[in-house]
């Protein structure tokens, strides 16, 4: 008997030891998804040692788990890993046109399509390992650090526990920065709170309608592929979805039939994602402080109102030959591995970015544009027509694109996590434009390379500078300035966006419909007294110019005013003169790709900002804080 006893006993230690597992690395990304994946393939890229742990068997969290594969905005901002991704999709589809199949995006594919992507790009890095199907569980922490974080797989049988120096939680709903005891908020701000004035006259705990996406396929002509009837089906819950079923006229009148209504979202190759928000299967559900299992009860309603919509698809609007993808995604249900959270805990960072920085970048408040890490362009585009007890109004407000500041990523009074996904640190209203695919990405990008910095420079995350973050991003030529007209691929583009960023030159921001617009205006002329301001901005001088439009001789004497810069530059011993600065600008002029050298002709925007930057590196020269004020550190 007792032999017995010990031997199993035995056992059961083995099973034990062989259920728990411990690593160590550099970087810990909590949360595969679209910001995830980003910031742990940045990391690896910069050659720190990184893991991404992952709960579903897939990358790429909204982008292709959750079944959202028709990319809101930033087109024709083909940043960083963004455009890398979407040139992927291209050389998988046969070209830009091919993924141009539905009207609400220019870039729509299947979401297996995009896991197979992320899988490869993380497959291709040596220095990134990934666990899938494992849940965030726990954290244990000293003081304001964390050391390790530990996670359960589904079944509740293997433990993983991770050891690293800095962590970014990447978790759909900010998970690690409530586990951590971080400061955040949740819900809406009063327009007193956060100075907006949108009509946001209180404070509430409200989050944004979430959708659980099916994505259906067309099985072909005279199949009925029909789904069996819901419980509690009753087509008058989508009545006004599309003028093909529009009984109820006290909702508001459709603007499109049913064929219009699934052509939004509409695949290639026959498919369909079903994510519409006008009487569709958008769910008002706050699950955001519920445990898990509670979690999981609760999104069944989400589910259920999909599978409704679906059928609703099917029977009242006449489309049978419409089933659920049985190639689509590994769930039994063939709806998406998980929902599409619009919205979740936003941590209170460094710096809080709001819409009145989006709509005044270099008027309103602190100058964080100066510190700008990711670019944006959708709309403020909130989702509430599932909450009627939410502000209803809250969409499309005129604003230019715009850049994210690095102070959000990185939370007040902790030092080694990071925050990526939708949990940075915005006002609820700003969300509702940050919180879009191509951003999340850009900024999960941008934790990535504050992370590996962090780790190579044996410095905090705060106290990383921005100037090297910037500098790091450009290299995989990601946009530090949302400007639209200098593309990656045109030669001055990384002078014109660190000049942006100095402020000396700025843009001029334009709210465009569904693809706001920050434009350069590189071969525009400079004008004398916007250049003055810029540059008293900078450094305070006395800057005068021999007209209304600045020549390159004013451009010479302005350099006069940089001498001791300019010197150290270039490694003279000796302060330049006037003589010794119009050598260098001829010698150099066509080496740095500009043309027609000639002192008395007015300059454009594109050649000054690669002047400056070739003669006396405005970006390098004064390091920023992460309010955008200039240091002497």
């Amino acid at each position: 008997m007792i032999r017995t006893f010990l031997f199993i006993l035995l056992c059961v230690n083995g099973l034990n030891s062989k259920a728990q597992k411990t690593v160590t690395t550099d970087v810990l990304v909590i949360g595969g998804g679209t910001g995830g994946t980003a910031a742990g393939i940045q990391c690896a890229r910069l050659g720190v040692q990184t893991i991404i742990v992952e709960s579903t068997p897939w990358l790429g969290g909204m982008i292709s788990a959750a079944g959202v594969s028709a990319v809101d905005g930033n087109h024709r901002l083909p940043s960083g890993l963004w455009a890398e991704f979407r040139d992927h999709l291209y050389k998988v589809y046969g070209g830009h046109e091919k993924v141009e199949t539905g009207w609400v995006s220019n870039t729509l594919f299947e979401p297996h399509v995009a896991d197979s992507i992320f899988k490869k790009m993380a497959g291709n890095e040596k220095k990134l390992t990934t666990f899938y199907n494992f849940s965030f569980a726990a954290v244990t922490k000293k003081n304001n650090r964390l050391e390790s974080v530990t996670f359960r797989n589904k079944a509740g049988n293997e433990i993983l526990t991770v050891k690293a120096r800095v962590f970014i939680d990447a978790t759909e709903l900010g998970d690690v920065m409530k586990a951590t005891g971080i400061p955040y908020d949740l819900g809406m701000e009063a327009g007193l709170v956060t100075g907006e004035k949108v009509g946001v006259t209180k404070t509430n705990n409200v989050v944004q309608d979430l959708t659980y996406v099916a994505v259906l396929k067309d099985f072909g002509r005279g199949i009925d592929r029909s789904i069996a009837k819901p419980v509690n089906y009753n087509p008058a819950e989508f009545d006004a979805s599309s003028t093909d079923y529009y009984r109820n006229k006290e909702r508001k009148a459709p603007a499109v039939d049913g064929k219009k209504m699934l052509e939004y979202g509409k695949l290639p190759n026959n498919k369909y994602m079903i994510n519409w928000p006008l009487y569709g299967n958008d769910t008002y559900l706050n699950v955001v402080e519920m445990s898990a299992a509670e979690r999981e009860k609760e999104l069944e309603k989400a589910k259920q109102t999909t599978l409704r919509f679906v059928y609703f698809i099917q029977q009242q609007l006449g489309f049978k030959n419409l089933g659920l993808a049985d190639d689509e995604f590994p769930t039994e249900d063939k709806l998406a591995l998980i929902p599409y959270h619009r919205e979740g805990r936003r941590v209170k960072g460094l710096v809080r970015f709001t819409m009145r920085h989006i709509a005044d970048p270099f008027t309103y408040g602190d100058p964080l544009y100066r510190t700008g890490v990711a670019v944006g362009d959708y709309p403020i585009d909130h989702h509430h027509k599932k909450n009627l007890e939410a502000p209803q109004h809250l969409e499309f407000y005129p604003i230019p694109s715009f850049n994210v500041p690095l102070g959000a990523l990185i939370p007040q009074n902790f030092d080694n996590l990071i925050i990526a996904e939708k949990g940075i640190s915005v006002s609820n209203v700003a969300n509702g434009t940050t919180r879009l695919q191509p951003c999340v990405l850009l900024t999960g990008q941008a934790a990535g390379t504050i992370a590996s910095l962090s780790v190579l420079q044996n410095a905090l995350p705060r106290q990383v500078p921005v100037r090297s973050v910037q500098e790091k991003l450009l290299q995989t030529k990601a946009y530090i300035m949302p400007y639209i007209d200098v593309t990656p691929g045109q030669p001055h583009f990384d002078a014109i966006q660190k000049i942006g960023a100095t402020g000396i030159l700025k843009g001029t921001g334009i709210p465009h419909k569904w693809a706001n617009q920050t434009w350069f205006y590189p071969d525009s002329l400079v004008h004398a007294k916007g250049l003055a301001k810029g540059l008293n901005e900078f450094q305070k001088g006395n800057y005068r110019f021999s007209s209304g439009n600045v020549t390159i001789n004013d451009v010479v004497n302005l350099l006069l005013q940089f001498k001791p810069r300019f010197a150290l530059q270039n490694k003279m011993k000796k302060m330049p003169d006037a003589v010794h600065l119009k050598k260098y600008l001829q010698q150099n002029w066509n080496e740095w790709g500009l043309e027609n050298f000639d002192l008395g002709r007015k300059i454009t925007r594109g050649e000054l900002a690669v002047v400056l930057l070739r003669s006396i590196d405005p970006f390098t020269m004064k390091p920023v804080n992460h309010k955008g004020a200039y240091t002497n550190k």
